[in-house]
């Protein structure tokens, strides 16, 4: 029976540091990724404001239900 819980506990032990060396990649990761603020981005507006051209023509009739 000391034998079975053993093994049991070896699984548990190499699950847990699967789990934790994974979780400490997603950590470093989202760190990196999401620590600097996002540059804003510039958009160019000339006042014409929208617009029905024919690509809007042709997606309003394609997406009619």
């Amino acid at each position: 029976m000391k034998h079975s819980q053993s093994k049991l506990s070896r699984r548990r032990f190499l699950l847990a540091i699967g789990v934790g060396s994974t979780s400490a990649a997603v950590a470093l990761v989202t760190r990196n990724n999401f620590g600097a603020p996002a540059e804003p981005t510039k958009t160019t507006h000339n006042g014409q404001g929208y617009r029905v051209t024919e690509h809007i023509r042709n997606y309003y009739r394609t997406a009619r239900v």
